[in-house]
C-alpha cells in the first residue's frame, strides 16, 4: 500500500459539505471508535469475576476494572478535545487509536491484576485521544440539517453494538480458545481499532490546527486531582472500612472541583474549556443532566451483572443474556423517538426519564422478598429502564450540540465524553460501594433491591433538570 493512498482527501469547504462523497465514510470510522469504546465498557462488566478469579483481588477489583478506565477518559478527555484543537482532530484521532488498540493488547497479556488494572488506565487516557475529536468531524462534513440524520443513526447502531458485547463477552470468556478464557475480551478490541486506524488514515479530513493556543496544564492538574479525589474513596472506602481518610478525600476533591470553575472562569480563551461553553444555559444542564442519568446506568448495569454471577451463579453467558433485556430496550427507545422528538420536544426526555423510574421501581419490587432471581424476573424492569434510556439520552444528544457553534465544539465535545464517563465511574464507584455493603451481609436480591432504589435519585435529579432546556433543540441551535 503507498502513502498516495492513505492521503486523506482535501477539506471540503462549508458550502460543499452536503456534497462531500466521503462524509458517511468519516461517519463510519466515528461510529467504529466509539463502538469499540462501548463494547469495552460492556465486556468488562460480564467478564469482571472471570478476571478476579484468574488474576485475583478484592471486591474493589470488580469496581476498578470500570472505573479505572471510565477515571482515566473522564480526567484526559477535556484535554484531548483541546489538543484536538491545536494540533488537529484528524492527528489526535490517529494516536488515541493506536494507543487504544495497543493498550487492548496490553490488558489481554496482564500477568497481574495490577499490571491490568494500569493498562486499563492508559487504555482509557488514549480513548479520551481518540473519542472527543469525532463530533468535531461530524460537524465538519455534514452540513447543519444533516445533523439530525446522524444522530439519529449513530445511537441505534451504539445499542447494536450494546446488544453485541455482553453476549459476545460471555461467549469468549466460555469458549476459553487457546486457554485464554477473559484475555480474549480484550484481544478482540485489536481488530477493531485496526480498522478504525485504516479508516482514519484513508477518509477523515485534515482539520485547520491552532497551534497558537495553550495547554492549561494547571487546569488539567486540577481536574484530575479532583476526580481522583472523589472517585478513588468511594470504591476503596468500603473495603477499607471508612477511615477518616476517605471522607478528608472526598471533601478535598469536591473543594478541587470548585477551584478548578474558578480557575477556568480566569483563563478566560487560554482554559481548558471555552468560556463561551460555561454561559451557555442549554449547554450546562445537558451536561448536568448526562452527569445524572449516567451515573444511575453504569451504576446499576454493573450491579445486575455482579448480582448474576456472584450472587445467582450465573454463566458469563448467562449474565450477558441477562443485560439484553436492557439493550433491546434502548435499541427500541432510540428507534421509537426519532420519530417522535420533533413533535413532543423535550416532553420526550421527561417521558423517557419516567420509564426509567418505572423500570427502577419494577425491579427493585420485583426482587424484594425473593431469595433468588432468574432471567425472567429481571426482564421487565431492565426492558422498561432500557426503553426510557433509549428514548431519552438518544435525543439529549441533539439538544446540547445544537447550541454549539464550530468555534466551540472541540472543547463541548470533550467535555460532554468527559461527563459521561465521569457519571459512569461515580456511579460504578457509589452504586458499585451501596451493593457490597449489603451483599455479604444480606441474600443478594437484597442487595440488589438496595441498589437499584438508590438509582432513583439521580433519575428524579436528571428529570427536574430537563426543564431547563429548551423545549426543542432548534431553540438551542438559535
Amino acid at each position: 500500500m503507498t502513502t498516495a493512498v492513505l492521503e486523506p482527501p482535501p477539506r471540503i469547504a462549508t458550502s460543499d459539505r452536503t456534497r462531500n462523497p466521503v462524509r458517511w465514510l468519516v461517519f463510519a470510522v466515528v461510529v467504529v471508535a466509539n463502538m469499540m469504546d462501548l463494547m469495552d465498557a460492556t465486556i468488562v462488566n460480564v467478564a469482571g469475576p472471570s478476571i478476579r478469579s484468574a488474576l485475583g483481588g478484592s471486591t474493589s477489583t470488580l469496581q476498578w476494572l470500570s472505573a479505572g478506565y471510565t477515571l482515566a477518559f473522564a480526567v484526559f478527555l477535556i484535554t484531548g478535545a483541546r489538543l484536538g484543537d491545536m494540533f488537529g482532530r484528524r492527528r489526535l484521532f490517529l494516536i488515541g487509536s493506536a494507543g487504544f488498540t495497543l493498550m487492548s493488547a496490553a490488558c489481554a497479556a496482564a500477568p497481574t491484576a495490577g499490571v491490568l488494572l494500569a493498562c486499563r488506565a492508559l487504555q482509557g487516557a488514549f480513548g479520551a485521544l481518540m473519542i472527543p475529536q469525532g463530533i468535531g468531524m461530524l460537524k465538519e462534513v455534514f452540513d447543519d440539517d444533516e445533523m439530525g440524520t446522524v444522530f439519529g443513526t449513530f445511537g441505534p447502531l451504539l445499542a447494536l453494538s450494546g446488544l453485541a458485547a455482553p453476549i459476545l463477552a460471555g461467549v469468549l470468556v466460555e469458549a476459553d480458545l487457546w486457554g485464554m478464557a477473559w484475555r480474549l475480551v480484550f484481544l478482540v478490541n485489536v481488530p477493531i481499532g485496526l480498522a478504525a486506524f485504516v479508516g482514519a488514515l484513508r477518509v477523515l479530513p485534515r482539520t485547520v490546527s491552532r497551534p497558537g493556543m495553550r495547554l492549561d496544564v494547571t487546569g488539567m492538574v486540577l481536574i484530575g486531582a479532583a476526580l481522583t479525589a472523589l472517585i478513588y474513596p468511594l470504591i476503596q472506602g468500603q473495603p477499607d472500612g471508612w477511615p477518616a481518610w476517605t471522607f478528608v478525600m472526598i471533601g478535598a476533591g469536591a473543594v478541587l472541583l470548585v477551584v478548578f470553575i474558578l480557575w477556568e472562569r480566569r483563563r478566560g480563551s487560554a482554559s481548558l474549556i471555552e468560556p463561551t461553553l460555561l454561559a451557555n444555559r442549554t449547554y450546562v444542564s445537558g451536561i448536568l443532566v448526562l452527569l445524572a442519568f449516567f451515573g444511575a446506568f453504569a451504576g446499576l448495569i454493573l450491579c445486575v451483572s455482579l448480582f448474576g454471577q456472584l450472587g445467582e451463579g450465573f454463566t458469563p453467558v448467562h449474565a450477558g443474556l441477562t443485560l439484553m433485556a436492557t439493550i433491546i430496550g434502548m435499541f427500541v427507545g432510540m428507534i421509537g423517538s426519532s420519530a417522535l422528538v420533533a413533535r413532543l420536544g423535550r416532553h420526550l426526555l421527561h417521558i423517557g426519564f419516567g420509564l426509567t423510574a418505572v423500570g427502577i421501581a419494577v425491579l427493585a419490587l420485583t426482587v424484594s422478598g425473593m431469595h433468588f432471581a432468574s432471567t425472567t424476573d429481571l426482564a421487565p424492569g431492565l426492558f422498561l429502564i432500557g426503553l426510557g434510556a433509549g428514548a431519552s439520552v438518544g435525543q439529549l444528544f441533539e439538544f446540547i450540540v445544537a447550541g454549539v457553534s464550530m468555534d466551540e465544539v472541540g472543547s463541548a465535545s470533550g467535555v460532554l465524553e468527559a461527563v459521561q464517563q465521569l457519571g459512569s465511574a461515580l456511579g460504578v464507584a457509589a452504586l458499585g460501594t451501596i451493593f457490597f455493603s449489603s451483599f455479604g451481609a444480606h441474600l443478594p436480591t437484597h442487595a440488589l433491591a438496595v441498589t437499584t432504589w438508590a438509582c432513583l435519585v439521580p433519575v428524579a435529579l436528571g428529570f427536574l433538570l430537563v426543564f431547563r432546556l429548551p423545549m426543542h433543540a432548534r431553540e438551542a441551535a438559535h
